[in-house]
């Protein structure tokens, strides 16, 4: 019999290579009531796809269900390690009972094939990922190196996951939702105002921009705040300010005055032609 392909370093190494198989031996494979399952709470997975388990739902009902959940035994009763997605639908099916593969795990083992069987079909967000990733790396006091060696990730793909967990809550729940990716959330990271994260996620699905248009944004928000500042601490002095407000008083709009020693510049920003012109007329050029 064939070997499963693709998975992962954690998962080979966690699940026992007689039911590591395409099709498990029947003598590992227990009947168990529906009554006695119990989804894990420590399930990576928070979010799950209604319209894909109703359609899985429809093939069980037509075919049954062919591959078993893995589940782990607690006084008599059993938690899902793996296949919660197919408990689910065996569920709405109306199965009494499901085929399941009883095995003796730790804690650790639990969260671990959960999150590589997650992490293997796509099925986590961004965010469910890297939180995920957080409790390994906490309750386990486990290294980002030890962590990638035994779900078969990038050091640097793991860190780079985590990151996201420095956002704007409300950023979060953009990636969580899947209205915005995790390349937009990586750009938006160089933000460290959460404020301004929340403003420029917005910009991005308002005006669906890619995350190359993303990064562009962001450093010209980031070349404006720096140029803005520095004018502000160049001219902080009461005459200077005075002057500046005097002239965005007269032109009606913003005012530059960047002075050094006995010498300096004025700058008045236009917005359009036409602006340019009002403010020629103001000066009668």
């Amino acid at each position: 019999m064939s070997k499963k392909s693709g998975l992962g370093k954690g998962l080979g190494a966690l699940i026992p290579e007689e039911i590591n198989e395409d099709v498990p031996n029947d003598n590992n494979i227990n009947k168990l009531s529906m009554a006695l399952i119990k989804p894990n709470s420590g399930q990576p997975r928070k979010r799950f796809d209604e319209e894909a388990i109703i359609q899985l739902s429809q093939s069980i009902k037509e075919h049954g269900l062919i591959q078993p959940i893995i589940v782990k035994e607690d006084n008599s009763v059993y938690t899902i390690v793996a296949g919660e997605r197919r408990w689910r639908a065996a569920k709405l099916a109306g199965l009494k009972d499901i085929p399941a593969i009883i095995m003796d795990l730790s804690d650790k083992d639990v969260l671990e094939i959960s999150l590589i069987e997650n992490i293997q079909r796509q099925d986590l967000n961004p965010i469910e990922e890297a939180k995920a990733y957080k409790k390994l790396l906490d309750d386990f006091k486990l290294t980002q190196e030890d962590l990638s060696k035994r779900i078969g990730k990038s050091r640097t793909a793991i860190a780079n996951c985590l990151r996201l967990l420095n956002l704007d809550k409300r950023v979060q729940d953009y990636l969580i939702d899947g209205v915005i990716s995790e390349g937009h959330g990586r750009a938006i990271l160089s933000l460290t105002d959460n404020e301004l994260q929340y403003k420029v996620s917005q910009t991005v699905i308002d005006e669906n921009l890619s995350v190359r248009e993303t990064e562009k944004l962001i450093r010209e928000l980031s070349n404006t705040k720096s140029h803005n500042k520095k004018k502000e601490n160049k001219s902080n002095n009461p005459y200077y300010m005075d002057l500046k407000n005097r002239l965005e008083e007269l032109f009606g709009t913003k005012v530059y005055l960047n002075t050094k020693k006995n010498k300096g510049k004025i700058e008045i920003e236009y917005y359009s032609e036409e602006d340019l012109q009002r403010i020629l007329d103001i000066l009668k050029l």
